[in-house]
């Protein structure tokens, strides 16, 4: 018998029979598609997270908290050898300027977040602009993308601290170009008189990914830090003032080596692959759960088509006499039977996969409506969250084991169909 006529003895029998192929399909794509659906929620929720965490992140940074000791301080030495690591691209640190700061322009005036800083290496590290260009001589700096918000004139001023309500626009023109005075007053009381330096702005920072985040810094050239703590705090050397210093690799896959070097180098660091190793094993341990509870629910459909493939053995006795008397190999009857509940999983397991795309497309339409409808109360509208996801690999998994269950149920009942006596099947009556 070839395989064609093989599968139209198939399809005849199935026509025979057409509501009960139909509920055992039905049975076998109810018990995939739960496993996919209940799965591709473990992806979704993993989704969301690895999102989250990179949205807030730069993928490729190391933050470096000060050695294990507690006691040394990160010196410009340090940062050297930081920098002639493997794979390093730039090392950039940080420093406040110790005393009270006020910045103006003109009849404006404001509070930002001064920071010393190689602007070089930031550049190195990538810092994003939403206008202008990196400076390139000491005067020029960067300032933070909200803080022109901040720069107030008196009649601003006094109108936010009289109303709530009424929020001021701050200073609505382009920054770049723009002259800004720094005004310095040291915190002893042996220097009190105020010094002024005055910078060029050449480039503002790129929009916080965050709508509640905001940035009112301003990035000033590290060359300016021995003349500012000169006149600040000369006691203390200026090379021990970093406040924080990042370590950026050239390539995300390189970040947990490096993180590894400084641990052994004796520094606390912090860098986004930690976090991610943590929720990765928590995310796969979860999924796999999710795979185990699904699959459960395949096997209970697999008993639909266990008692469907025995009936269709019964009914079928006498077929299956005549074909041995006029001999059949018992091998092809036992292939019949096993195409028939291979077929009824296959034919589930599309549907499932057509059904649970269908079931995911609704979920991550509708649910997360409702979700922002709850945070949006509660202030917390910056969110995007996925429900499900359903992944290649997922499919190929749910299809494997939704076929390979069909498989076994109908093997049973078809080494069943091989072992009946011939003369008993042609007494059967029709």
């Amino acid at each position: 018998m070839s395989f064609r006529d093989q599968i139209d003895f198939i399809r005849q029998h199935m026509k025979k029979n057409k509501l009960r192929v139909f509920m055992t399909v039905l049975a076998a794509t109810m018990g995939c598609a739960f496993l996919i659906v209940l799965a591709s929620v473990g992806f979704g929720l993993h989704k969301t997270m690895t999102d989250e965490m990179m949205s807030n992140q730069l993928l490729t940074e190391v933050r470096i908290f000060g050695r294990e000791d507690g006691d040394s301080q990160i010196t410009t030495a340090d940062q050297q050898k930081m920098s002639e690591l493997e794979n390093v691209k730039a090392v950039v640190s940080r420093s406040y300027v110790d005393g009270v700061t006020s910045i103006s322009m003109n009849d404006r005036t404001g509070q930002g977040d001064v920071q010393l800083t190689n602007l070089k290496e930031e550049e190195k590290a990538n810092l994003a602009l939403s206008e202008g260009e990196m400076p390139t001589k000491p005067n020029e700096i960067v300032i933070g993308y909200h803080f022109a918000q901040k720069l107030l004139t008196e009649a601003e001023t006094e109108l936010a601290s009289q109303s709530e309500d009424e929020i001021p626009t701050g200073y609505t023109e382009s920054m770049i170009g723009k002259t800004i005075s720094l005004e310095l007053t040291p915190l002893t009381e042996e220097k009190s008189d105020p010094k002024v330096w005055d910078f060029v702005v050449t480039g503002v920072a790129k929009e916080p990914a965050k709508d509640w985040m905001m940035d009112l810094r301003v990035l000033i050239d590290e060359s300016y830090r021995t003349e500012f703590q000169e006149f600040t705090q000369p006691e203390v050397p200026a090379e021990e003032s970093y406040f924080e210093v990042y370590v950026y690799a050239d390539d995300i896959q390189h970040v947990g080596a490096i993180t590894d070097t400084l641990k052994n180098d004796g520094y606390n660091v912090y860098s986004i692959t930690e976090e991610m190793e943590t929720m990765d094993l928590f995310f796969t341990a979860l999924k796999a759960g999710l795979l185990f509870v699904g699959t459960i629910a395949v096997l209970i459909s697999s008993i639909g088509i266990f008692n469907t493939m025995t009936i269709s053995v019964t009914e079928r006795t006498r077929e299956i006499g005549v074909m041995k008397a006029i001999g059949a190999n018992p091998k092809l009857i036992q292939r019949l039977f096993l195409i028939e509940s291979t077929w009824i999983g296959v034919l589930g397991t599309i549907i499932a996969v057509t059904l649970s795309y269908g079931i995911s497309y609704l979920a991550n339409w509708i649910i997360p409506e409702i979700v922002m409808n709850i945070v949006a109360e509660e202030g917390m509208e910056d969110i995007s969250v996925t429900i499900s996801l359903i992944p290649w690999q997922l499919v190929a998994i749910a299809s494997f084991i939704s076929i390979g269950v069909a498989m076994i149920s109908g093997w049973r009942p078809a080494r069943k169909a091989t072992k009946i006596d011939v003369i008993q099947a042609l007494r059967q009556e029709l």
